[in-house]
C-alpha cells in the first residue's frame, strides 16, 4: 500500500498548507501587531499617569482635562507626553 493513495494524505497535505500559511499570515502580521501593542501599552501608562495627576494633583492646584488632544498625545508619546501636555496646561 503506497503513502499517497491512503486516505490521509489529502487530510495530512491539507494540515500542512493550513500551517504554512498560518506561519505566513503570523511573519507578515508581527510587526503591525507590534506596533499596535507597544502603541496601546504607551497609551494605558499616559492615561494611568494623567489620572494620577488629575488625583493626587488637584488638592494643590494640578489638574489636567482629559480630552481628545491630551489623550492622543499621552497614548503616541506615553509618560513624556504627559509631562508635555501638563507642561503645555501651565505655561500657555
Amino acid at each position: 500500500m503506497s503513502i499517497l493513495s491512503g486516505s490521509a494524505f489529502p487530510l495530512t497535505m491539507a494540515a500542512i498548507i493550513c500551517l504554512i500559511f498560518v506561519f505566513l499570515l503570523f511573519k507578515i502580521l508581527k510587526a503591525p501587531l507590534k506596533l499596535a501593542i507597544k502603541l496601546f501599552l504607551h497609551a494605558a501608562a499616559g492615561f494611568a499617569v494623567l489620572w494620577l495627576i488629575n488625583f493626587f494633583g488637584e488638592p494643590f492646584g494640578l489638574y489636567v482635562p482629559i480630552t481628545w488632544i491630551s489623550a492622543i498625545v499621552a497614548g503616541v508619546l506615553g509618560v513624556p507626553g504627559v509631562v508635555l501636555v501638563v507642561l503645555f496646561r501651565y505655561l500657555f
